[in-house]
């Protein structure tokens, strides 16, 4: 079992950065693909970011490259979003998802665990 909690949402300005992150319980951490997805009011869940276990491969969503990081730190069992010139469209419920050990997920339906979710909104 994998237990996830994401934080670090809150109301920004367009043009800005933020960093949300997701804590992860067990040791067995290293061993997990992360992801994360967004689900905006009244849309349905949509796939943001994925990195592999070792944190080596990243695979992006067309909308956030270029702008958006995943990274993950192992030793904190901790995956990172840095979100950077944000706009109102990125405004969602951002949410961490886990599975062990496949390449590349990138829908809900793929993954295994899941966290509750932090807001982001981004204002105009």
């Amino acid at each position: 079992q994998v237990q996830l909690v994401e934080s670090g949402g809150r109301l920004v300005q367009a043009g800005s950065s933020l960093r949300v992150s997701c804590v992860a319980s067990g040791r067995t951490f290293g061993s997990y693909t992360m992801a994360w997805f967004r689900q905006a009011p009244g849309k349905e869940r949509e796939f943001v970011a994925v990195v592999n276990w070792y944190g080596t491969l990243t695979y992006y969503q067309d909308s956030v490259k270029g702008r958006f990081t995943i990274s993950r730190d192992n030793a904190k069992n901790t995956v990172y979003l840095l979100m950077n010139t944000l706009k109102p469209e990125d405004t969602a419920v951002y949410y961490c998802a886990a599975v062990q050990m496949r390449w590349r997920p990138t829908t809900q339906y793929e993954f295994d665990y899941w966290g509750q979710g932090t807001q982001v909104t981004v204002s105009s």
